[in-house]
């Protein structure tokens, strides 16, 4: 480790712990109340939304004068309201249309990628298609049982933050064990 980095990781080790003490308690929150989590993440898309639509806006209506295209910027900053505010207003169902598009997504993308790979036929693209179908099989389980889906990768990202705080704040308890041996 050079002067640099040990300097840098002296003051800012902590920092590891912090952020898996949060990762933790998210993953805690997301296993235990997998409803609640699920309605944290959509306001805080909501809140995303809101904010980038409304930043949208007046960038439009500051280069309105310069820009051919300020238009279509002011459209974005109204959309990315509309949606902001249905966030919150309607979570559940902005909840479910944003996991339909993903299903979709999954959808289209296995088809196309199994196409291609078909199309490819060099011999060495049975994996490309096998992960094509794979998306395709996920995305129709998606659309079929949405409410047990989106609870399962909700959980499955509370395991996830769980493993991840862990991972951190061992890196933090290393970094800052090995930083000590270093002074002495």
């Amino acid at each position: 480790m050079d002067a640099a980095t040990r300097q840098i990781s002296q003051a800012y080790w902590w920092l590891l712990i912090l952020r898996g003490v949060v990762a933790l308690l998210f993953g805690i929150m997301a296993i235990i109340s997998v409803e609640f989590t699920l309605l944290f993440l959509v306001y805080l898309f909501g809140a995303y939304v809101l904010i980038d639509g409304i930043m949208a806006i007046i960038v439009s209506l500051q280069e309105r004068r310069s820009s051919s295209a300020w238009l279509v910027v002011f459209l974005i900053g109204i959309v990315g309201i509309v949606v902001g505010v249905l966030s919150f207003i309607h979570p559940g169902n902005v909840a479910l249309l944003i996991f339909y598009l993903i299903a979709a997504w999954l959808i289209i993308a296995g088809f196309f990628g199994v196409i291609s790979a078909i199309l490819r036929a060099s011999g060495t693209e049975w994996l490309s298609i096998v992960g094509g179908m794979l998306s395709i099989i996920v995305g129709i389980i998606f659309f079929l049982h949405p409410t047990s889906s989106i609870l399962s990768i909700v959980w499955l990202l509370g395991v996830f933050a769980l493993v991840y705080g862990i991972i951190q704040i061992v890196r933090a308890i290393q970094l800052r064990s090995l930083l000590s041996i270093r002074r002495l």
